[in-house]
């Protein structure tokens, strides 16, 4: 018995050993955290990706590879931001306006709030008048045929009252530091030598009451609480096929500035700046040749272009010219036969990155919301204006939504463009004002990029997918 009590207590004790060994693991040393760097977010050109942070670990360091380098210097700066957005078409308010009240409340603080879900739109065009996306042709002086109104008293802004002034109060209230551009697409008929609302020209013994009228509009959103920040005297002053539209030569959009437009301006008092041209990249030639006139220049703060011909690089031509004066970039579509790929990578290379490269202080889309026909526009206005939103029932977000997404949301107004260096991969930085670095860089290949961002004297190995943008915050 003895033996037996004592051969089990043995046991029990070699037991009790094996398991208490088995549970008490030695635990593996500590791994240290290595803190993120650089956030990245990304838009996949096949729409598998749209505008969302990706996960995993960047940090800078010193080199380790023979990658592309792409250089950021903060020292090396450029132009300030105004901002990046859209037109904001009396179309496009109307068709928000009739979104159900709870869901244009989440769709305004997304587009210009600065939530996590939110693109913080920085800058806004409007229309002074109709454009050929409001749903009608109207002016804010609309007379009977054969009547003249030299003194404005018949003034009105009533037609926006019902739609575009309540939305942008509205934006207003969700960022009140947004800037709002003017431009028209047409005078009153009663100004013009064809008395139609189609091209013609502005009549010159009405160069002084158009003036005024561009003051009485400034005049006017200022007691509505809008501040316009900037107009144009003419939108698209060479394309006179439009409705609305109307013809502006060189001579004429000179001398209605330096004998009417300015002087009204410098004795009402009026900030707003004055910016010419709006129009195409391929005629460099008509804001420089109006820049050259010294009397005219004085009261201009800059250019504005589109890019439906021509290319970006007459920004440029035009800075090298006038380097004390601005440059916009005002407008560009998306159209109801586009691809999402193909307008993603061209917008993004051309309307963002090139008009940035190419000294603008503004990057717009053209128009904001269509409905799901392309609706509405005015009788041989646009018939295939895409807009960044399809508002039919619910807001859809198109191509538009995202070029503007991918820079808007981390590039606020008050940034700064800074040295990036041109490689065969279509780049811009930004310096902000809160002290982060900002590249936004595109992929236009079908095989994923890698490169290094050099700042600093260091390193940071990323990559970026085939057709693909990312936007790189540290």
């Amino acid at each position: 018995m003895k033996m037996n009590y004592r051969f089990l207590l043995v046991l029990s004790s070699l037991f009790i050993f094996a398991v208490c060994g088995k549970n008490d693991k030695v635990s593996p040393p500590d791994t240290p955290t290595v803190a993120n760097e650089v956030d990245v977010w990304l838009t996949m050109a096949d729409k598998s990706v749209l505008l969302k942070k990706q996960g995993g670990s960047i940090q800078f360091s010193s080199p380790k590879n023979t990658l592309l380098n792409i250089d950021v210097d903060s020292t090396d700066r450029y132009q300030t931001v105004d901002g990046f957005g859209y037109t904001l078409t009396g179309g496009s308010a109307y068709l928000i306006n009739g979104l159900p009240s709870s869901e244009k409340t989440a769709l305004l603080q997304e587009l210009f709030g600065t939530a996590d879900n939110s693109i913080s739109v920085s800058y806004l065009r409007v229309s002074i008048g109709a454009s050929d996306l409001s749903r009608e042709v109207f002016s804010y002086n609309d007379l009977n045929k054969g009547e003249t109104d030299l003194t404005l008293s018949k003034f009105s802004l009533a037609q926006d009252t019902v739609d575009l002034i309540p939305l942008l109060k509205q934006i207003l209230t969700i960022n009140p530091a947004i800037k709002i551009m003017g431009s028209p697409w047409s005078p009153p008929v009663w100004m013009k030598n064809n008395e139609l609302s189609v091209g013609g020209n502005l009549l010159t013994k009405y160069y002084d009451v158009y003036a005024q009228y561009f003051v009485k509009y400034i005049q006017a959103m200022a007691a509505n609480g809008i501040t316009i920040d900037a107009i144009t005297p003419q939108n698209e002053p060479q394309h006179g096929g439009n409705n609305p539209s109307m013809v502006m030569s060189i001579a004429e959009q000179t001398n209605f500035i330096k004998n009417s437009l300015g002087p009204a301006f410098k004795a009402a008092g009026i900030k707003t700046k004055i910016v010419i041209w709006d129009h195409n990249c391929d005629n460099a030639n008509y804001p420089i040749t109006v820049l050259n006139d010294p009397a005219a220049k004085q009261y201009i703060d800059g250019s504005a272009f589109h890019l439906y011909n021509g290319d970006i690089s007459a920004l440029s031509s035009v800075h090298s010219n006038h380097p004390d004066k601005n440059l916009y970039f005002t407008e560009q579509w998306t159209g109801a036969n586009g691809s999402f790929d193909g307008d993603l990578k061209w917008h993004l290379k051309n309307v963002i990155i090139g008009s940035m490269r190419n000294w603008s202080k503004v990057a717009l889309e053209w128009n904001l919301a269509n409905d799901q026909n392309y609706n509405p526009h005015t009788p041989g206005g646009c018939t295939e204006c895409k807009g960044a939103l399809t508002i039919s029932g619910l807001a859809e977000r198109n191509v538009a939504y995202y070029i503007i997404g991918q820079v808007s949301k981390f590039v606020p107004a008050g940034s700064i463009r800074i040295g990036s260096t041109d490689t065969n991969i279509p780049c811009v930085a930004f310096l902000r004002p809160d002290g982060k670095k900002v590249l936004l860089a595109l992929n236009e290949t079908n095989a994923t990029v890698k490169f290094n961002i050099r700042f600093n004297k260091k390193w940071a190995e990323v990559s970026l997918p085939a057709n693909a943008a990312g936007t790189f915050i540290w």
